[in-house]
């Protein structure tokens, strides 16, 4: 007979929005900037006026100075689509301290979501765990906030399923959307997946990291993995750990990768890899 265990709170309820909207306004949200053109809020450039320009648009001091008439271009903002693939599998659950790996994920998640509502970027949600936790993108706060709460209960008995959720997702995403994965990448299939992910769309992936699971200092260390059961044995003075040997080989599918430790600050962190990919946009990347 198979152990059903009830479902854990995660968070007071208005602490967890406190620590959200904190996080969503201290991260200079934009990866969504845009390299086309129109009729948007951010000045671009001026060039020769063409018949069928609103009058307008003229920018009268280019004109002026060169005797020709000038309309201004503005940058047309681009509202593509996020998706947070929350990890909620049991290894996640489970640290030597708190907050454990799936109380920053869900944290960051929720900071991630709002400030791309702020920017009027719909989002939407998938769990990658055992539980059916599938949200389109919406604009919509209410259902934002939605499966966020429903996201402060987790389960201890979870498997990962990161691996296959690319195959099942992609039919969902006819057009380029933004990726936010948030897991710890204990599934090894998980990085084919989401290299195949990254040729159409814009994948970054934050892997959370418990105290515990940084490099060994020495001698060795055997452990089982939460979810399979499987044996875990490492040793070595100064061996990687699991999260730096997974980044690595993001980095080789050229995909934007960041380990978040759970004890560590890593607001800023974000808010940095946010702007490198920002300019790497902005540059046709």
């Amino acid at each position: 007979m198979e152990l059903e265990l009830p479902p854990a709170p995660l968070l007071d309820a208005s602490r967890f929005q406190v620590a959200i909207r904190r996080l969503a306004d201290s991260l200079g949200y934009g990866t969504d900037r845009s390299i086309f053109k129109g009729s948007g809020t951010e000045y671009e450039q001026s060039r020769i006026y063409q018949p069928g320009d609103p009058v307008k648009a003229i920018d009268w001091r280019v004109t002026a100075r060169t005797g020709k008439v000038h309309v201004k271009e503005y940058e047309a903002p681009r509202r593509i689509p996020a998706w947070m693939l929350v990890d909620t599998s049991a290894s996640m659950t489970v640290g030597s301290r708190r907050p454990t790996k799936y109380e920053t994920a869900v944290t960051i998640a929720g900071g991630l979501a709002l400030a791309c509502l702020d920017r009027a970027s719909p989002v939407g949600c998938l769990g990658v765990g055992g539980r059916t936790i599938l949200v389109r993108p919406t604009l919509s706060r209410v259902s934002v906030t939605a499966w966020l709460h429903r996201l402060r209960r987790h389960r201890l008995d979870e498997p990962t399923t990161l691996g296959s959720a690319p195959p099942f997702l992609e039919p969902m995403l006819p057009e380029r959307s933004l990726l936010f994965v948030l897991s710890d990448l204990h599934d090894q299939g998980a990085a084919a997946g989401l290299s195949r992910l990254a040729m159409r769309h814009d994948v970054c992936v934050i892997i959370l990291r418990d105290p515990a699971e940084r490099g060994l200092r020495g001698g060795f260390l055997r452990g089982r993995e939460a979810e399979t059961g499987r044996a875990i044995t490492t040793a070595g003075r100064f061996a990687p750990s699991l999260a730096e040997t997974r980044l690595a080989a993001l980095a080789a599918a050229r995909i934007d990768g960041l380990v978040v430790d759970t004890d560590r600050p890593y607001a800023a962190r974000l808010r940095l890899l946010l702007s490198r990919r920002r300019l790497l946009d902005a540059k046709g990347r």
